[in-house]
Order: C-alpha cells, then structure tokens, then sequence
C-alpha cells in the first residue's frame, strides 16, 4: 500500500526540441518550484557540487560538449538575448537549441530531396 504522504514521481515528457522543453519548464515553473522549496525545507534536496557533477558526467559516458567561439553581428545577439529572456532561458542555451532545431530541419529536408 502506498504511503498516502508520498508525493507521485515528477512525470516529464521527451520534447522534440530544447525550445519545447524550456516552455514546458516555463509554463510549469510554479508547480515545480513549489516542489523545490519543499525539497529544501524537507531537506530532501542536495546542491550539486562541481565534484558531483564530474562524477555524474563520468557515470553518464558522456564527454561534455566542445568548446565553440563564434563571432555574432551585434544585432543578431542582441535578438538572441531578447527572445530567450522571454522564453526564461539563457542566451547561450537558446542559441544552441536555434542551431540544432535549424540543422535537424535542414537535415530532414535534405533526406527528402
């Protein structure tokens, strides 16, 4: 029988895309950050130190991502930092999610040439 206090499992969906996922985040950030404070006071939460997160990439098998420097005109960063601090998310993330979601695309497009 299941304890009556405990709460069900956080259910998040698979996205298709970074952008679908922050805006789901997005739409559900009270709901979720009501949770989080729980966790806290709770102390059922654990900050994730930089040592945890080594160890954690480590188990995952997963290098992390290289390393890229690329010069953007002004104005098309400025666009970027505007539109992704309306999606709630940082410049670099949101430009990365524009530039998988646009190769992918070109990528399907191509098959079907």
């Amino acid at each position: 029988m299941k304890n009556q206090n405990e709460k069900p499992k956080r259910v998040v969906p698979a996205f298709a895309t970074e952008a679908e996922e922050a805006e789901w985040w997005f739409r559900n950030r009270a709901k979720h950050g009501k949770q989080l404070l729980a966790a806290v006071k709770s102390g059922k939460a654990q900050v994730l130190t930089q040592e945890k997160l080594r160890e954690r990439i480590a188990a995952s098998g997963k290098a992390p991502a290289p390393v890229v420097s690329l010069r953007i005109p002004e104005a098309d960063l400025a666009l970027a930092r505007k539109q992704a601090e309306q999606k709630g998310l940082p410049y670099q993330t949101y430009i990365k999610s524009l530039l998988h979601e646009t190769l992918t695309e070109r990528e399907k497009r191509k098959v079907g040439w």
